[in-house]
């Protein structure tokens, strides 16, 4: 309580339309939070941003969405970086850290289509867009007979390419499409068990230098205990397998009630895989253990995905 209030905080952020809303919506937070504090946002283009006629995979992964943003703390042009938690490498430089993880929106993925209600509907030889190397191979793995197409660009030019008829359906973020207030376009949400979610899907991210203790502690009333744990869960699965590899791998934990669980408290469900990208190979395994240990049973995932062999299927894969 005796943390002076910032006088000013500055948040580096992408400019892309959902980056926006997200560091808009950690700036709202913020300034009411401190009210007298200036909250200001610092907008940039990163690589990641440039670069748009080719796979993420191919061009040096999610790390390109960040690292402008970076630059910009390590200048001091900036105090925070917002980020979706999905796109935040699974291991910073240690001159970062992250200070916050906010309460999560929907966490799973939704398919968009002008013509068709489901995956199951679209005829064999249909063309689903996705940028992601998770969500190809749980397409191929589940759904064979559709063509999976690259898809690369903000929300709205995504949308855009599929109002031209340039896909049959797209796969999307939940989370991306309700925060812009297009949840009308999801023709269906796709549980868990058909499309495993990334990890950190749905979870917002606040980045600083690790030398910023200061910062931390403005941060600390945003702190989202449950998203946190689940969200540490499933990066410490994803960090074990993959390191900073662009792979076909999920990671997603839920807090279970008392009742699910079996106990008078919540307990985090932990669901992992990894696969081949064409689909033909896929290890998945799933546990159950404290919030308090999140860390731990991810890391304890990742074995298991091992015994059910990741490591082959990742060494074929080149990762």
């Amino acid at each position: 309580m005796n943390q002076p209030q910032p006088e000013r905080i500055v948040i580096a952020t992408r400019e892309s339309r959902l980056a926006l809303w997200q560091a808009e919506h950690v700036r709202d937070r913020l300034r009411a939070l401190y009210p007298r504090s200036s909250v200001e946002l610092l907008g940039m283009t990163t690589r990641g941003d440039q670069i748009l006629d080719r796979p993420l995979a191919k061009i040096g992964g999610k790390g390109l969405f960040v690292k402008e943003l970076e630059t910009a703390l390590l200048d001091r042009r900036a105090d925070i970086a917002v980020h979706s938690m999905k796109d935040v490498p699974m291991t910073l430089e240690p001159e970062f850290a992250l200070v916050a993880i906010l309460a999560r929106e929907n966490p799973l993925d939704a398919l968009v289509s002008n013509k068709y209600a489901s995956l199951g509907d679209i005829p064999p030889g249909g063309v689903v867009g996705t940028s992601s190397l998770r969500r190809e191979a749980q397409l191929h793995a589940r759904f064979p007979g559709l063509s999976v197409a690259s898809l690369r660009g903000n929300l709205d030019t995504r949308l855009r390419k599929l109002d031209e008829s340039q896909y049959d359906a797209i796969i999307l973020a939940a989370a991306g499409l309700t925060r812009l207030g297009l949840a009308a376009r999801i023709r269906a949400v796709l549980p868990a068990e058909l499309s495993l979610p990334a990890a950190g899907q749905g979870a917002l991210g606040i980045e600083a230098l690790a030398s910023r203790a200061e910062v931390a502690a403005w941060m600390a009333p945003l702190v989202d205990s449950e998203t946190t744990a689940c969200v540490l869960a499933e990066r410490a699965v994803s960090r074990a397998l993959a390191g900073s590899c662009e792979v076909p791998l999920g990671a997603y934990a839920e807090i279970e009630s008392g009742r699910e669980s079996g106990r008078g408290s919540g307990r985090l469900r932990l669901r992992g895989f990894v696969a081949a990208a064409d689909g033909s190979r896929l290890a998945s395994a799933e546990l159950r253990g404290e919030q308090a240990e999140a860390e731990a049973l991810g890391l304890q995932l990742a074995d298991a995905l091992r015994a059910q062999g990741a490591e082959e299927i990742l060494a074929a894969l080149g990762g």
